[in-house]
């Protein structure tokens, strides 16, 4: 189960890393002056980095096989979840906006700031949030010891 639980989260990894470098390649960094992005470059980095820090945490689990760490690569995650949680919640109206604009809804005016999460494209923001409720449950069942090592 800790395998299992490093692929979800290496794989989780690999979408988030993908949404992040989209975000600041089209300029997510640089509208947060002019608040044309709706997702805080605070609450993308934290979520960044302290999933990666749990990460490193698990990996380091897997070779010493301290519960300690199992709990603390938890607990490192329930803020990234809490965080991704907030990130979805404010990337919806910016999806809703793209799809009434190429639906029947009004069309903005020409040259109007586009959000660059507007760019992460429903599979990979999907598969990003499944795979991650899998890593959460992975890491707590093997923290709680079932399915032993």
């Amino acid at each position: 189960m800790e395998i299992a639980a490093l692929i979800t989260w290496l794989v989780t990894a690999l979408g988030g890393f993908y949404m992040l470098g989209t975000w600041i390649a089209r300029g997510g960094v640089r509208q947060q002056k002019t608040g044309e992005s709706k997702l805080p470059a605070p609450v993308i980095f934290g979520h960044f980095l302290l999933a990666a820090a749990g990460l490193v945490v698990w990996i380091i689990y897997l070779f010493a096989d301290a519960t300690a760490l199992a709990w603390l690569a938890f607990g490192l995650l329930v803020p990234v979840a809490l965080l991704g949680f907030v990130m979805l919640a404010r990337w919806i109206p910016v999806h809703r906006g793209r799809v009434a604009r190429l639906g029947s809804g009004p069309v903005p005016a020409a040259g109007a700031p586009v959000p660059a999460e507007r760019g992460f494209p429903v599979p990979v923001v999907a598969g990003h949030g499944l795979f991650a409720v899998a890593t959460v449950v992975l890491v707590l069942l093997s923290a709680l010891g079932v399915g032993g090592s």
